[in-house]
């Protein structure tokens, strides 16, 4: 395959994804938790292969999740909540006592805190401005980094982990999720303390790629799963949302009422 035909594959997967999630977010309710939850278990079964895991111990994780996913449901069950909290750590310890595997334990908490967090940010009162701020300051950081290091280049920010990423790329992503915030501050009313912390934001979500980076180099793979052509994996997509969603979900809880 070319590198435009790869180009443009990546661009009309990455448009399809990005107009779900419009959709989901904009819906809220059902149709929100439910494209959580079919991306939580598609995760934690790409976690599974990135432990090493075997096909019945990748389904035990994916069991093992749908209880806590399946609880989170809003207005069929007692929806995002600490009810749903306990239960994503009470399948962290199932997991790490039945498989002895913590690091397999770890996918519970790795996907199932970042579908609660967002369930959570879209109950509250502005809840669709509040969850897109979280989600779409993640693909602003991805795109201001993705821009400056192809244009500017220089050092790079980990080379033992992701021989691409650049500090350009890093600050480049800092600034335009802070850019990102600030217009959400001016067009959309968001409040201005999670603009001040956007940037906080956009360190943890460009952690969160290195992170999964490191996890696909000690596996030995390129993407965590071959689900979405040329993206990879679910999780190669939504790795810096993963870091992001429960900090964001602390610090708009924790705004003063």
């Amino acid at each position: 395959m070319s590198k435009n035909s790869d180009l443009g594959t990546r661009l009309v997967v990455a448009i399809v994804l990005i107009g779900l999630a419009f959709v989901a977010l904009w819906a809220g309710g059902l149709g929100f938790w439910l494209v959580l939850s079919v991306a939580g278990i598609l995760m934690i079964g790409e976690w599974a292969m990135l432990m090493g895991a075997d096909e019945r111990h990748k389904r035990l994780a994916q069991y093992a999740l749908s209880v806590p996913l399946a609880i989170m449901a809003p207005g069929l069950a007692a929806g995002p909540g600490f009810l749903a909290l306990g239960l994503i750590v009470g399948a962290a310890f199932f997991l790490a006592a039945v498989t002895r595997n913590p690091r397999l334990a770890g996918g519970a908490l790795y996907v199932g805190l970042p579908v609660l967090a967002l369930l959570v940010l879209r109950e509250q009162p502005q809840g669709l401005l509040l969850t897109f701020w979280a989600m779409a300051l993640v693909w602003a950081c991805d795109s201001g980094a993705f821009f400056a290091g192809r244009a500017i280049g220089g050092p790079k920010l980990a080379p033992a982990i992701s021989p691409n990423k650049t500090w350009a790329g890093f600050l480049g992503g800092l600034l335009a999720a802070a850019v990102f915030a600030y217009i959400l501050v001016a067009l959309c009313g968001l409040p201005i303390l999670l603009a001040v912390a956007t940037p906080g934001l956009a360190i943890l979500a460009q952690l969160g790629d290195l992170y999964e980076s490191n996890l696909k180099r000690r596996a030995g793979v390129k993407d965590s799963g071959n689900l979405l052509p040329g993206h990879g994996g679910v999780m190669d997509r939504l790795d810096g949302l993963v870091a992001v969603a429960p900090i964001a979900a602390l610090l708009v809880l924790a705004l003063p009422r």
